[in-house]
């Protein structure tokens, strides 16, 4: 299968949408890169679910993930449409089901749904959420994903936990696509999240570099093997980060300041920084490694140009 392509948006998270003072103006420069990610014939586009921005909480504009979602999905036709993941702790799991549900029918059946234990405390905080610590979390997301995948298939959803009950739960429509919605699990815990995956999860999202993706991977297959699953069923992305310039020393050059703050120290030795030969050799590198969709931040997509520069050189 060849290795498909999505794009991470300028959501305002990551202070990209700076230079747009006026809310209207940077959600229109986030949905044109949408939309010019669709007309380059990349596979997807992909928000974050996050409140406040990074490498630390600012004014600047953060654009909500599920209203954001649904929006995409009426100003795209083809695209797939997914989250970075939502965040479990910030919406009670039966409604975002139902939301999810209805996002399906509004795309006509594009949107991948993904979803995370949470982490970004300060958020958190902020909005009056506890923050309970990360097994908690993560037993707290293992119930939710059940309580997701009953309202997608029952027709009465029943489910009992310590975290979560559904009694009756009614989920008319349930979407579009069948046998249900594909649900990504995103996150890096090799015990737990991947386990997750191979019990619950249609994709799963990973990051890091090649030894470490083919370390995940690998993980995920015995997972799967444990629990009786198809490891070729699942479908597995990772998220990069891309720069192409002329040469290796063009691209690192090009490198925002505030991206350097904020990436792993050794991440300019995998990422998709460097000259187009580099470039390729990454790309084959993350294929070998078991990756099938590439999930693309572009520091300058609201300028377009690295965008439809990436879909002609290596999409082609």
């Amino acid at each position: 299968m060849a290795l498909k392509y999505g794009v991470s948006l300028p959501q305002g998270w990551t202070m990209d949408l700076t230079d747009k003072k006026d809310p209207v103006e940077a959600y229109e420069a986030m949905t044109s890169v949408a939309q010019t990610a669709e007309e380059c014939g990349y596979e997807s586009v992909w928000l974050v679910d996050h409140f406040h921005t990074v490498p630390r909480p600012s004014q600047e504009v953060t654009f909500e993930a599920w209203t954001t979602t649904a929006a995409l999905a009426r100003d795209t036709r083809r695209v797939r449409i997914g989250q970075l993941v939502t965040c479990n702790s910030y919406r009670n799991p039966a409604l975002l089901a139902k939301m999810a549900s209805t996002v399906d029918v509004l795309s006509h059946g594009r949107l991948n749904f993904g979803i995370g234990a949470g982490w970004y405390e300060h958020e958190y905080r902020g909005y009056g959420y506890d923050f309970p610590d990360a097994p908690t979390r993560l037993r707290q997301l293992r119930e939710a994903v059940q309580v997701i995948r009953a309202m997608w298939t029952q027709e009465e959803a029943s489910f009992e936990g310590k975290y979560y009950q559904v009694r009756g739960a009614i989920n008319q429509p349930k979407g579009v696509q069948q046998p249900h919605i594909p649900l990504l699990i995103g996150g890096a815990g090799e015990k737990v999240t991947l386990k997750l995956v191979a019990q619950y999860g249609d994709a799963c999202n990973v990051s890091g570099d090649f030894a470490t993706l083919t370390r995940k991977f690998a993980v995920l297959k015995q997972h799967c093997e444990d629990v009786g699953r198809d490891y070729d069923s699942i479908h597995r992305t990772a998220a990069t980060f891309c720069i192409i310039g002329d040469t290796d020393e063009q691209a690192l050059a090009a490198l925002p300041e505030r991206w350097r703050v904020q990436l792993p120290a050794d991440a300019m030795a995998y990422a998709l920084v460097g000259s187009p030969d580099t470039i390729r050799k990454r790309i084959a590198m993350c294929e070998e490694a078991g990756v099938q969709e590439l999930i693309i931040i572009f520091p300058d997509a609201v300028g377009l140009k690295s965008i439809r520069r990436f879909a002609s050189e290596f999409m082609s």
